[in-house]
């Protein structure tokens, strides 16, 4: 028969055959995989991640050079710069900080279960309480383990008691709640939180104390900050195993952040009200000494009424006396600013800002000054002078201050030429109110004066009364759009995740073992094997049988007789071309044990079962195993038949009981030199003349890999079965068989396949397919 090539489709084949072959050791790889897998996630902290949104409010001034801002990073910046400045401020150490001190995140409370601790945040089982100062207290390191005996007492120990593995018992002592403890760090107070979980007897509590700084370090990291581009949004995230802790921090930071900003608006607006309140005591005592001035010269001159003069100079009089009093108050309004911009008294740089300058650049550069010094002072606050950033703030501080004090004195200069003109003008027309004598005028000058120190106390007053209502009405700079809230499904463990990656892992593992093992597996297991490496025709394979019979019956229906009725079928098509009446078969093998008496045997008992006269002839006179076989008993055989001469066929010849089809020439007595023996000229006398009483002979031979025996009388054969062992000889091995077929020096040899296992369930080959077509069949 002719060998088929192996195609993709059949080494895809094999290997879904292989691993579905081992299908119980990936199942139990899978569940061992899914069981770890479950196991992780029962026995994981979970992690729940906790989404708070704010928006920044953005005033006029920042929104009128924000097209200036945008120019700062050379057009290139993709959020805006008060943005990323108060991100700063958000995650800075300051800020959070007050929050852990506020909510006391440097004390954990844990309680401890049959496999894991589980910490417990809102309402811990029990709370403790320090007599030591907050400032040592925040720099203490401790653990603290405690065991609930009863509802009033306590163990309190320096290590866990309840781990396995916990060689160091300490020292346990026992309190009751409420009792002053003395510490190695300080004195406290324990006292329970009944009905709290993990208050019941029998608990197990651990107290962890860290200190304040060593917990805002790691909040730096966990507690995440991000925006979008051009937006004045800010999204906070934190990952926390309780979910109300996450939201509490997040709340906290939004709360601590708006009170920093709160409290830097009412830093400006208390540096402006004490301003006002310091201009407004220097003009009280001015207006009190104009008053006086005025009463004094009222009463030395008797003055009670003073007449009018014509209604067209004194409503011309009035009109510049208005001016001149406008020109006097923002005079003396940019000397005060001068002398406050001058002072380096106050305690901090701070100005003033709208207290009534007309100009609308200074108080444009009045504003932008106190941005600037609020964003130093919020640096130095986590910062020193030495900050490239607060250098070039300081720098930028000192510019806006020349460019005021150019300012003031432009508006002064401005102002001063303005007052002097309005004075001679005045002067102008009271020249002309002639009649007025000169008590009148000097009046009148005092009244002046007491009117321009009046008009600026009132404002002052009024000023003074807008900053007082401003001093408790600043509004915070984040709008919260969304509190802090979690969901409820966790971020980490990912139980999707987990699952696939052990099914994953359960999968790979054992299907890398059978890969691994099938690839260094170097012994040959089925017919593939065989025909990969032989290119001799493969006419079938024998399975391994599950009975203890070693020798087919006639009427047998087991897969072994089936197999022998195949390769009997095969061997007669290969031999159609033979034109004899006899057919001589030998059966050969590489090595030693690789089942050619069983498949001699059973072959001839097969070849028998048709009723054709068939001889088997044992001339592997080294192992003789027919005998054993056929149950037959003889005290010559066929090395008697070649040494004694005397002997004839049929005085060797055994005939098997129960089949009148079969008969048998054993191997005789062992000799000690039996490839001299099958040399000798009998052997050619035996085989000429068996062929007249026979139809087939089946010649059991040796392994041609080991001896020379088979070589010696392979002239008689007309076809050579090669018997190749299943799970036993090594693929290396058959390049015997190859060289034997590729030299010719085993006439028409053929292979077939010993001890072949069948799988359980569906195959995929031949099976008993009369087309010969591969398809999936139900084994024997």
């Amino acid at each position: 028969m002719s060998q088929d090539s192996l195609t993709n489709k059949d080494t895809i084949v094999n290997l879904v055959e292989l691993y579905l072959s081992k299908w119980k050791l990936i199942a139990f790889c899978l569940l061992i995989a899914l069981a770890a897998a479950f196991v992780k996630i029962r026995y994981s902290t979970f992690m729940y991640q906790a989404n708070a949104t704010i928006k920044l409010k953005e005033d006029e001034n920042s929104r009128s050079l924000s097209e200036i801002s945008s120019l700062q990073n050379g057009g290139l910046s993709s959020t805006l710069p008060n943005v990323v400045d108060e991100i700063e401020v958000i995650k800075s150490r300051s800020i959070l900080t007050q929050v852990v001190k506020d909510l006391k995140l440097n004390i954990s409370y844990y309680v401890s279960g049959k496999v894991k601790k589980e910490e417990i945040y809102s309402n811990p089982p029990v709370d403790i309480n320090f007599f030591l100062s907050d400032s040592v207290l925040a720099d203490v390191h401790k653990s603290l383990y405690i065991k609930i005996i009863s509802a009033q007492q306590y163990e309190l120990s320096k290590v866990n008691t309840n781990k396995l593995l916990e060689f160091d018992d300490g020292e346990t002592t026992t309190h009751s709640f409420g009792d002053r403890v003395k510490g190695s760090f300080g004195d406290f107070v324990i006292t329970p939180n009944i009905d709290a979980y993990g208050s019941q007897p029998g608990s197990f509590i651990e107290i962890h104390i860290r200190p304040i700084h060593s917990v805002v370090e790691a909040y730096l990291s966990k507690v995440k900050i991000g925006t979008t581009d051009k937006s004045n949004v800010i999204k906070l995230s934190l990952n926390e195993s309780i979910k109300e802790k996450a939201r509490l921090i997040l709340d906290e930071v939004i709360k601590k952040y708006n009170a920093d900003v709160i409290n830097d608006k009412e830093l400006i607006v208390k540096a402006t009200s004490d301003f006002i309140t310091n201009r407004l005591n220097v003009v009280s005592n001015e207006l009190e000494q104009v008053d006086f001035t005025a009463e004094k010269l009222q009463k030395d001159n008797r003055l009670t009424a003073l007449s009018s003069q014509s209604n067209i100079f004194l409503e011309s009089e009035r009109q510049t006396e208005a001016k001149i009093n406008q020109t006097s108050n923002q005079l003396q309004l940019v000397e005060f600013m001068s002398d406050r911009l001058n002072n380096n008294d106050s305690g901090t740089d701070l100005l003033p800002a709208d207290i009534g300058i007309t100009d609308s650049n200074v108080a444009q550069i009045t504003q932008n000054h106190n941005n600037l010094v609020l964003q130093r002072d919020r640096i130095l606050k986590n910062s020193s002078d030495k900050n490239p950033t607060v250098i070039k703030l300081n720098d930028q501080i000192n510019a806006l201050k020349n460019n005021l004090n150019q300012s003031l004195s432009n508006i002064k200069d401005a102002n001063q030429i303005t007052l002097n003109n309005l004075n001679r003008e005045d002067s102008r027309i009271r020249g002309q109110i002639y009649s007025a004598p000169g008590k009148e005028r000097q009046f009148r000058d005092i009244k002046r004066q007491q009117d321009i120190k009046e008009s600026l106390y009132l404002y002052l007053l009024e000023k003074r009364e807008e900053t007082a209502i401003t001093l408790g009405m600043s509004t915070a700079n984040a709008k919260v759009i969304d509190y802090a809230y979690t969901n409820d499904d966790p971020v980490a463990p990912k139980k999707k995740i987990i699952y696939l990656t052990a099914i994953l892992i359960g999968l790979i593992i054992p299907v890398s073992f059978i890969y691994a093992k099938d690839l260094i597996d170097t012994k040959v297991h089925s017919k593939e094997d065989v025909l990969r490496l032989v290119k001799a025709p493969f006419i079938g394979d024998i399975p391994k049988a599950d009975t203890k019979t070693k020798v087919v019956n006639k009427v047998d229906y087991s897969p072994k007789a089936e197999a022998f009725r195949i390769i009997r079928t095969n061997v007669n098509f290969m031999l159609q071309k033979v034109d004899k009446k006899c057919k001589t078969i030998f059966v050969t093998s590489t090595t030693a044990q690789e089942g050619k008496s069983h498949t001699t045997t059973n072959l001839a008992s097969s070849f028998s079962f048709s009723e054709k006269k068939t001889l088997l002839i044992e001339t592997d006179i080294r192992v003789p195993r027919v005998n054993d076989y056929l149950k037959i008993k003889s005290d010559k055989g066929l090395t008697d038949f070649i040494s004694d001469k005397s002997l004839n066929i049929k005085d060797v010849t055994v005939s098997v009981k129960d089949n009148e089809f079969l008969d048998v020439i054993p191997s005789g007595t062992i000799p000690p030199n039996p490839a001299e023996l099958l040399m000798s000229d009998r052997i050619k006398y035996l085989f000429e003349n068996v062929k007249e009483q026979y139809d087939y002979i089946i010649v059991d031979t040796a392994a041609v890999g080991l001896v020379t025996d088979t070589l010696l009388i392979s002239d008689h054969a007309d076809i050579f079965i090669y018997v190749i062992s299943a799970n036993n000889i090594d693929k290396r091995q058959l390049h015997i068989a190859q060289t034997m077929y590729e030299e010719k020096r085993l006439p028409r040899m053929v292979t077939l396949l010993n001890g072949t296992v069948k799988k359980k369930g569906y195959g995929y080959g031949y099976g008993n397919n009369p087309t010969r077509k591969k398809k999936w069949y139900k084994p024997f």
